[in-house]
């Protein structure tokens, strides 16, 4: 058994677990956590977050998908019965733009929602950007080649990805700050012990943010054009059209989705290569090597890491007794570390053909912006190497405190 660190404490009989998730030690490198919980207690009740946690493939797997639990609570119960909060006034436009996320919703609203959006997203008309990816990842090059260094998240992994699901909803790509901005207040409502100041930015953000996307609706009212916005506004399922509302969340949920997780996983990605001290020239050889290298950064560094879920009945999950209205959470990252699934999980190996990492999920919430980020990452990855064949870390990588999210504040590269 690996000695625990003198953050953690683990008592396996009643698989109860101490643990300060705003602990650099532990969010700066989690996987160590997780493979002493896969020793001593794959499902634990973190006694800081007072809920039950599963780490195990098979079970983070099968409750993704397990209809017994939803990501919404009160279509079946009040806020009394359950002993929730009554919402904070405080939060008032964050809890709208909230209202009809995708990622909150259970169908039959979400089948709704993500069958009007979800035909942009299939790969076959992803595919049709990999030009324009590859254009960007060589123009931004092109700008600090020559320099000899870069800070690559600024410079590069940021730009990319809110500039390619911008221009897919239909949003000039000078707004790429102002949304990237929006975007990063907004997430701070998922952070452990998040402060009130924290939460007065994430609902000024959310009230910036609809508005602008409504005065976007009101103009594709008008003047349609080839985006998906325009697509969502004028396309109806089953004789209903969504209303503004829904729009604006839609859109939120998709400029958020569509860009946060990828800018951390294209500096992760970057980081575990470098560090692996392994040939780039190898691992991107051709298109098969390229994927399977994108998969496996994609299993040791994921960008999020837990996805919640609420029970909706009673009912018994590895000798947890749950009833309607306990909220569980899913270690996404850990379960792409399991031992029973995955050999010497906590190294790096980019040629690893097992099983399919959970870094997107699974079910209905499976991210529908999937493909959109694995075309990303197996276009501009592959490039970045090749143009940049010596490129080396300059300065130890700093972890953002932003955990359930794992990326960095900055990566500093030389060459």
């Amino acid at each position: 058994m690996t000695a625990l660190p003198d953050f953690l404490r683990i008592d396996p009989a009643t698989r109860r677990v101490c643990l300060d998730g705003r602990n650099p030690a532990f969010y700066g490198d989690p996987n160590r956590v997780y493979g002493i919980l896969h020793q001593h207690c794959p499902t634990f009740y973190w006694e800081e977050q007072k809920q039950w946690f599963f780490t195990g493939y098979e079970h983070v797997n099968m409750l993704l998908r397990d209809r017994r639990f939803g990501r919404q609570i009160l279509h079946i119960a009040e806020r009394e019965e359950l002993g929730l909060p009554a919402p904070a006034p405080h939060l008032e436009n964050f809890d709208l733009a909230e209202r009809y996320s995708l990622l909150e919703l259970e169908p039959p609203e979400h089948t709704r929602l993500r069958t009007l959006v979800n035909r942009a997203f299939v790969s076959r008309h992803i595919e049709k950007l990999r030009p324009d990816i590859a254009e960007l990842a060589e123009r931004l090059i092109d700008r600090f080649e020559k320099n000899g260094t870069t800070e690559l998240l600024s410079a590069f992994a940021d730009i990319i990805p809110v500039t390619m699901i911008a221009r897919m909803i239909g949003i000039p790509d000078e707004m790429g700050p102002q949304l990237l901005a929006w975007s990063h207040a907004y997430v701070g409502m998922y952070m452990f012990k998040r402060s009130k100041q924290d939460e007065y930015a994430a609902d000024r953000a959310a009230q910036e943010f609809a508005d602008y996307v409504k005065s976007l609706i009101a103009e594709r009212r008008l003047k349609p054009q080839e985006d998906l916005l325009s697509h969502m506004i004028h396309t109806e399922h089953k004789g209903q059209y969504l209303t503004d509302d829904e729009l604006v969340s839609t859109t939120i949920v998709l400029l958020n989705a569509g860009h946060e997780a990828t800018v951390h996983q294209i500096g992760n990605s970057v980081r575990v290569i470098l560090e692996s001290g392994l040939p780039p020239a190898v691992m991107f050889r051709d298109e098969a090597a390229t994927e399977r290298t994108v998969e496996e950064t994609l299993r040791i560094c994921a960008p999020v890491h837990i996805f919640q879920r609420w029970a909706l009945e009673d009912v018994e999950v590895d000798r947890v007794s749950l009833k309607p209205g306990d909220k569980v959470s899913l270690i996404l990252a850990a379960a792409n570390l399991d031992p029973q699934k995955f050999s010497d999980p906590l190294s790096f190996q980019p040629d690893r053909q097992q099983a399919p990492n959970l870094s997107f999920g699974a079910g209905i919430h499976f991210c529908i912006g999937a493909p959109l980020a694995r075309l990303e990452l197996n276009t501009v990855l592959p490039i970045l190497f090749r143009r940049l064949p010596d490129m080396r870390i300059a300065s130890p990588p700093v972890v953002k405190d932003v955990y359930h999210f794992h990326g960095l504040e900055r990566l500093d590269l030389a060459w």
